[in-house]
């Protein structure tokens, strides 16, 4: 039982300890990066070799990011009971055992079971070291999340040319065998280290003009009753469509550009435009999670939603203006996951200044569901790619949902949280109030 349960303080750890708890777990977060992000260089040769419809095909990461995402809550309910330490363990487990199933399947079935293990697992690992990153550090919500969401964005970076090259020598099976086992030890030792803060352990939640934050814990029920909550949700959902269209068809776009394999280079490198594309999108996808997330600590999270969702709308129209030149696709790619990946930073922080820390991983966990409902959408992509020959109408859907997030960032969002934020500072006013003594 910890000290919180029992109604006890502990007193204040360091800021050391603070950050290395951040560490671990950014170190879980890297090693199931690749469950996601590297998915787009299997898609090729699974079609290669069983012929299958790329759209069903994709159908396995659909479920995947379903099973990653929708299942978060549940898992968020064990951590903010338990502790974060389990959790992390069983999603580990899940994650090799679902790239070994992948590695099997010689079946469409085979590999959507795979890829639901997979993302069962993966979304144990990733709601927990977001939510654990969030009670550490109320002081700097923003760029905690963001460090943490990093290492999910950026950690494929350095495996890009390595599960490449494994898929190239050995085949696309023992990629997702020998990835998939490397990856879950990892986890699994990783996970030992990690446990949640006390009561008195981290500093107050911070209040100032830009940063708006209740003092207020509202419990799930309570989050899923609150329409600010669903206006949430449907901008997760608008900006995080975009993103996951691209990151699953990054290889097929490519691909059907006729650029895929043309050399490029950049900065005194060269590499193939996908190879290039691909390593530089995982860097910025990481960087951007972080550098988003303390800005938003400065300026607020709206403001900087306005900024960045309205600079990927504006990404991916560029994309389907000048996205069939070979260096070209690669600079915009990377500008539009440099200006996605703050979402895995923002909301979770803009989430938890609303309702509060003591239930942050599993409302934080609600929130990170609409990346699931996001993901429903990307084989609808592909198959009005394959309806129309082209990829422009996707994009043109996919910018135009960027612009309008941005836009209810600052007109809508921004206005309606502070209300919320102020009544509830009322209400816990009100009821910490000392009751006068009935008149006799």
């Amino acid at each position: 039982m910890t000290v919180s349960e029992t109604g006890g303080q502990a007193p204040r750890v360091s800021d050391a300890y603070r950050w290395t708890q951040l560490a671990v777990g950014v170190l879980c977060m890297v090693m199931i990066a690749n469950l996601q992000y590297g998915w787009t260089f299997f898609v090729t040769d699974i079609q290669k070799t069983f012929g299958w419809d790329r759209a069903a095909i994709q159908w396995a990461f659909t479920l995947f990011v379903l099973f990653e995402t929708w299942l978060v809550p549940v898992e968020g309910w064990f951590v903010d009971k338990y502790g974060p330490r389990s959790v992390v363990m069983f999603g580990g487990v899940l994650c090799g055992v679902g790239w070994v199933i992948n590695g099997y399947a010689t079946s469409l079935t085979g590999f959507y079971i795979g890829q639901v293990v997979a993302g069962i697992g993966a979304g144990a690992v990733y709601g927990t070291c977001v939510g654990n990153a969030l009670k550490w550090f109320p002081d700097k919500r923003g760029l905690a999340a963001g460090i943490t969401a990093a290492g999910f964005g950026a950690g494929s970076a350095l495996t890009v040319a390595p599960i490449q090259a494994m898929i190239a020598n050995s085949g696309f099976q023992a990629a997702f065998i020998n990835f998939g086992i490397g990856q879950a030890v990892i986890i699994m030792i990783a996970a030992i280290f990690l446990v949640g803060p006390m009561t008195g352990q981290v500093p107050v939640p911070v209040v100032s003009h830009n940063i708006v934050q209740s003092r207020r814990n509202y419990s799930p029920g309570e989050v899923l009753k609150h329409p600010i909550f669903w206006l949430m949700y449907l901008m997760f959902v608008a900006v995080g469509a975009g993103g996951l269209m691209v990151t699953a068809n990054l290889k097929p776009i490519a691909a059907d550009f006729h650029i895929d394999k043309i050399d490029v280079t950049l900065a005194g490198l060269t590499m193939t435009t996908v190879t290039f594309a691909a390593t530089i999108d995982r860097i910025l996808n990481g960087l951007t999670r972080p550098f988003f997330g303390w800005i938003s600590d400065r300026i607020g999270r709206e403001n900087t939603m306005f900024i960045a969702f309205g600079f990927e709308g504006v990404g991916i129209y560029l994309l389907y203006l000048y996205g069939h030149d070979p260096v070209m696709f690669v600079i915009l790619t990377g500008l539009v996951f440099f200006a996605w990946g703050e979402i895995y930073s923002l909301f979770p922080s803009t989430c938890t200044d609303t309702f509060g820390s003591k239930f942050a991983t599993t409302n934080a966990g609600l929130l990170y569901t609409a990346k699931g409902t996001a993901a429903l959408l990307v084989p609808f992509a592909n198959i009005l790619q394959q309806s129309s020959g082209s990829w422009d109408g996707v994009f043109l859907v996919a910018a135009a949902a960027n612009i309008l997030a941005s836009l209810l960032a600052i007109l809508v969002l921004k206005p309606w949280r502070r209300s919320v934020v102020a009544n509830a500072q009322i209400e816990t006013q009100d009821a910490a109030a000392p009751r006068s003594a009935p008149a006799v």
